[in-house]
């Protein structure tokens, strides 16, 4: 059953073939959406485009790249026609400490500005890309054009031990949230971060079931991992509220995470 909302809408979703960007690509479709995979050459997106149909197609590029985003941007108006939403899911980790003083080694820089480079500049790249496309839509009664969602996580405001890479990542798609919201707003374009809690996807699955679920115990309530497609509901549920605007949501069943 196709929400109506969502027939003819089309996506443009980053880290779109594994975890919560994959998730979000399948609800978008479902919904009756079409929707672009925007992901590493080297990724399941080819695939995951062909086994959902028409309405899918895969764009290989990587986020940091201004050429490959472009392209990314111009296969969906070429093959759907418009953009109207367009979600960042594409991210890295690393988990080292500023300092390891048994080894009197600092955290590489290397490290440090690669997880900034893809999660902020990645972020901030396919956003000032989309919305030139976004802006050429007709706005709806309300004066709307398109929406972008980005992830953050809970790691912006409670990194832990080894995440000061991630977490300052992190915040920096929270403190440009708003900022950007503003300056879309003349043109009738929403921009929202979610701060996802403990999900069960592809960064995590490297764990030890021992330790995963440790971190599940972890949640007050519901005390799981979170599921893709909780992110992926929480995505669709932004797009169709016109008034959630500049803010920054936090989808973590009650998580504070502990040092």
């Amino acid at each position: 059953m196709h929400n109506v909302r969502f027939a003819g809408m089309v996506g443009l979703v980053t880290g779109g073939a594994s975890g919560l960007g994959r998730a979000t690509v399948e609800r978008l479709i479902q919904n009756g959406a079409s929707a672009v995979i925007l992901d590493l050459p080297s990724s399941d997106g080819p695939a995951l485009a062909a086994s959902l149909g028409d309405r899918c197609a895969f764009a290989p590029a990587d986020v940091t790249s201004e050429a490959e985003v472009q392209a990314a941007v111009f296969l969906a108006r070429e093959k759907f026609g418009k953009l109207d939403l367009a979600v960042n899911c594409a991210g890295i980790a690393v988990a080292v400490k500023t300092y390891n003083f048994k080894k009197d080694l600092p955290h590489s820089l290397e490290d440090f500005q690669r997880v900034i480079n893809v999660n902020i500049a990645g972020t901030f790249n396919v956003i000032r890309l989309a919305v030139g496309e976004m802006g050429k839509n007709e706005p709806d009664a309300d004066g709307h054009r398109g929406c972008i969602i980005n992830t953050a996580s809970v790691a912006a405001f409670d990194g832990q031990v080894g995440q000061a890479a991630y977490s300052a990542s992190k915040g920096g798609i929270v403190g440009m949230t708003l900022p950007i919201a503003r300056d879309l707003a003349p043109m009738g374009i929403r921009v929202i971060t979610i701060a996802p809690g403990l999900f069960s996807t592809p960064l995590l699955a490297g764990l030890p079931e021992k330790v995963r679920s440790f971190l599940a115990r972890q949640v007050p309530f519901p005390s799981r991992l979170g599921h893709p497609a909780e992110f992926a509901h929480l995505v669709t549920s932004l797009a169709e509220n016109p008034m959630i605007n500049g803010e920054v949501i936090r989808l973590d069943g009650a998580i504070r995470m502990q040092p």
